[in-house]
Formats: C-alpha cells, structure tokens, sequence
C-alpha cells in the first residue's frame, strides 16, 4: 500500500504527524515529521508531509492549487437582488388590480417608498439595491407628470372599490369619514350654521363630516 499521512495523540496532548504505510498487514511508520501543538503547526506538518508524499511528481497545470482553489482567484460579489420581495410587491400590485396602470417607473417609485421612505432622487439607490433594472432620473419624473397627466390616484381608488367589491360579495366591512376641524370665528349675533362647539378664544370649532361613495359616486349606507 502507497505511504500515507497519519495524525496521533500524543500522551502530552500534541498531535503527531507520520508518513505510514501498511506492510503485510502491519503499519509501519516511514518518517516522524514532529508534533503539532496549535492549528497552525498541525497545518505547516501536514502541508510538509504532502509535499514530501509526492515529491518529484509531475502536475498538470490546471490553474488551480493541492485543494482545488484556482491560482489567484479573488471572490467578486458581482450584484444582490431582493427577488422575493419585489415578487411579493409586484403579486400584491396584481392581485389589487394596480395593473391597469402600465407604467413600470411608476411601480418601482411604488415599491422604493415602500422599502424605504426617501425622497424621488434617492429612490433610484433603493430601486438598484433590490435587483431592479434602475431608469434614468428623467424617467422617473416623466413617470410622476403622466401619474398627474393619467389621473393615477383615480385609476387606483376604483381598483380597490372594485376588488373589495369582488373580494368581499358586494359589502364593506369598514367605513372611513373625511373629518375635517376648521376655527371660525362667530359674529355678534349670529347663529351657526354647523354643528359647533365652544373653542378657545371666542372662536367655535366647526366639525364638518363627508361620508364615504363608490367607486359610482353612489354613498354608502351607514350601519
């Protein structure tokens, strides 16, 4: 049997590096090559005892050294993407309806103000951070004239009333009132014309209350 590395404790606790072989059945120790007392002696021995083991033997030159790293070779992190998370923003764009919005700067300001808040300019780092192909600046304030251009926030506001509506048989679980608080001041005399009560410095708070329509503009009953 060819020679080969063997590693023993030793009584005072190192660890003995020999170059062995088997002879009819029996181990015979070729060469002590010493005793390790830390990790990086137990390497230098092991690395010695490899090189005495082929010694005089030819190698291809594959590129690449006794553990298979290739010669020189530097780990480069060429990009990240947070795939999982745009899947999920973008599924979630879907599955609301949002798509009816064709406008793909638009959804990656969508999705870098919901990852991060940050103002327009800076969104384009959030958008290149999660993996996404990045426009020009310009393309995103183009985006943000045919958002006011293409009434986008309507767009939106009747795709949600149509999936609650569809999601939901036909019902809304929860109503939302636009309150709005404005001081007014009284004049001598006069009677509101509002629900009012006393506020401060001779001045009535006024409670104006706007309930909630459809996506038809019918409004919604109250129960």
């Amino acid at each position: 049997m060819s020679p080969y590395l063997r590693k023993v404790k030793t009584r005072s606790g190192a660890t003995a590096v020999q170059i062995v072989e088997t002879k009819h059945g029996q181990r015979v120790i070729v060469e002590h090559l010493g005793s390790a007392h830390t990790d990086a002696e137990l390497a230098a021995l092991m690395r010695a005892g490899h090189d005495t083991l082929h010694a005089g033997q030819p190698a291809f030159e594959l590129g690449i050294d006794s553990h298979g790293v290739p010669v020189g070779a530097v780990a480069v992190v060429a990009g990240t993407r947070s795939k999982l998370l745009v899947d999920a923003i973008r599924a979630s764009w879907g599955r609301l309806g949002f798509t009816v919005i064709d406008d793909e700067a638009f959804f990656q300001l969508v999705a870098a103000r919901l990852v991060e808040p940050t103002s327009k300019r800076d969104s384009i780092r959030v958008i290149n951070q999660l993996g996404m192909q990045a426009f020009h600046e310009n393309t995103y304030y183009a985006a943000l004239r045919r958002c006011m251009a293409g009434d986008y926030r309507e767009q939106i506001a009747k795709a949600c009333c149509t999936h609650v509506w569809t999601d939901a048989g036909g019902d809304i679980s929860l109503l939302l009132y636009d309150v709005t608080t404005s001081l007014c001041r009284r004049r001598h005399n006069s009677a509101p014309s509002h629900r009012t009560k006393p506020g401060r410095q001779g001045r009535d708070q006024t409670w104006l209350k706007q309930p909630l329509t459809s996506g038809d503009g019918t409004r919604v009953r109250r129960t």
